[in-house]
């Protein structure tokens, strides 16, 4: 009986230490919170209480103040939420979400103009911002984007920006992203190729595609009579910056091969686009030994001009496209266009106004000379062929007077050139002409200029010519659908 009496206190006692004592679940052995009756440890596993429906849970009978349970579906859209009972009724915690942790940095891509800044996202956050500066208040709205592209940087600079992630219950400290571009390059560029061509001078330029990341301080064309041109050759300056720019090259020799490049000069050194060539004119050689004047077209051309007699002509072709009035004079480039015209037109010889606009001038048909809007600028006219025989007895007649008019060279003038002496200043050049269906024609060889006069028959007009293999200067007639040259005579 001793036996049976001392059993029964002893596991009394073991009950009382159990009922009373502090419970620790934990992985460390360490003691339970000398404030909590039951003190759970861990950093992996969290702590799960009862779960259970909605139903489940109203059906517990006389549920104590504070009673905690999960309710799988007590929310309005069917979730759970932690419900305690609270002075009669159960109601759901307030659920509390996390402010989102500062953005992981991704790798960031630079240039040397730009930079890609890229971040990872993070739990819990709904959007980003992006900043220059270290000031969330500013920064630049980035939804859900991880990635933001910089350019128009300078290179070989260091750059720091700034992340912060965010929703609705506030933003995370700063992500400061820290990138470098890359070390600055030559500018990338191409050469336009010349236009313009005269005997001393021509148009080029460049365009700039892309400036290196480093500003172009310095842009330009330069150019030499041997290949691979630098700036240490004749150059120009045109500006600063991208883009495209043209140059105005001056100062050449006449009937001369020059090589040009664009360049563009920035922190990294000089580049120089593609290498182009042009060939200058061969200069018109005009009387030294006398003195001409000038005048302007209906397109601002600049002519010398000459007297001879009585009479002061153009000592140059005419170039205008435009009517006296300011409409345009059709360039007709197609044969087959060309032979039907019964309005007027011009071209240039083979249809290539850098090798010949500059020299030869314009070729016209007889209606653009005819037309009442005038192709003669004010103070001057399309000479008639009794004016061109004004000219011609002045000079001695028709047997000597194309000796007397015409360029003494053998450069525009195809040998032999018979009796060249430009004595009268006229300077007379063989431009050729175009045939009305047929092309183009006697270039080097025929100097011929439309006269005013309509010749007996409907379809042709008088014109008066030259040749390289004798001195005459004679009136004939042609279609008025032949393109020819024009001089023009003062009224």
């Amino acid at each position: 009986m001793r036996i049976k009496v001392c059993l029964f206190v002893f596991i009394l006692l073991i009950k009382s230490i159990f009922l009373f004592s502090q419970v620790a679940i934990n992985a460390d052995g360490s003691k339970a919170n000398n404030s909590a009756m039951l003190d759970v440890k861990s950093n992996n596993k969290g702590f799960l209480p009862p779960r259970m429906t909605q139903a489940e849970m109203m059906a517990i009978p006389i549920p104590a103040n504070g009673l905690i349970v999960y309710c799988t579906d007590c929310l309005q859209d069917g979730n759970g939420v932690l419900a305690t009972f609270m002075n009669g009724c159960w109601n759901a915690l307030n659920v509390y979400c996390f402010v989102p942790i500062s953005p992981v940095m991704a790798t960031n891509v630079p240039s040397d103009a730009g930079i890609v800044w890229d971040w990872k996202g993070v739990p819990y956050a709904t959007g980003y911002k992006w900043s220059l500066t270290n000031d969330y208040r500013t920064s630049t709205q980035m939804d859900t984007v991880t990635t933001k592209t910089e350019i128009g940087l300078a290179c070989n600079t260091a750059y720091t920006r700034y992340v912060w992630a965010y929703n609705t219950c506030g933003n995370s400290l700063p992500l400061t992203l820290s990138q470098t571009t890359l070390t600055c390059l030559v500018p990338t560029l191409s050469t336009i190729d010349a236009s313009a061509i005269t005997s001393k001078t021509a148009i080029s330029g460049g365009n700039i595609t892309n400036e290196g990341g480093s500003p172009v301080t310095v842009r330009g064309v330069c150019w030499a009579t041997v290949a691979n041109p630098t700036t240490a050759n004749s150059k120009t300056s045109n500006g600063t910056g991208i883009g495209t720019f043209a140059s105005n090259l001056t100062g050449h020799a006449g009937n001369t091969t020059y090589y040009v490049k664009a360049y563009a000069t920035n922190s990294a050194g000089t580049a120089y686009g593609n290498e182009t060539t042009f060939e200058t004119l061969i200069p018109i050689l005009f009387n030294p030994d006398l003195t001409y004047g000038t005048m302007t077209d209906n397109d601002g051309n600049v002519y010398k001009t000459i007297t001879i007699g009585t009479q002061t002509w153009m000592a140059e072709n005419l170039k205008t496209t435009k009517y006296r009035n300011g409409d345009a004079i059709p360039n007709v480039k197609v044969n087959a266009s060309w032979a039907g015209l019964v309005t007027g037109a011009y071209c240039w010889y083979n249809n290539d106004a850098s090798t010949y606009k500059a020299a030869y001038g314009a070729l016209y048909n007889w209606n653009t000379v005819a037309d009442t809007r005038n192709i003669a600028p004010a103070g001057w006219h399309v000479p008639t062929e009794a004016e061109f025989t004004t000219l011609t007895d002045y000079l001695g007649g028709w047997e000597v007077a194309g000796g007397k008019l015409k360029e003494t060279d053998t450069f525009h003038w195809y040998s032999p050139n018979t009796g060249a002496s430009n004595s009268s200043g006229f300077t007379a050049l063989p431009g050729g002409f175009r045939h009305f269906n047929n092309g183009f024609f006697g270039f080097g060889f025929n100097g011929w200029y439309w006269s005013s006069s309509a010749a007996d028959t409907a379809m042709d007009a008088w014109m008066s010519q030259l040749t390289n293999d004798d001195a005459h200067f004679f009136p004939s007639f042609f279609g008025k659908t032949f393109g020819i040259p024009v001089r023009c005579v003062k009224d």
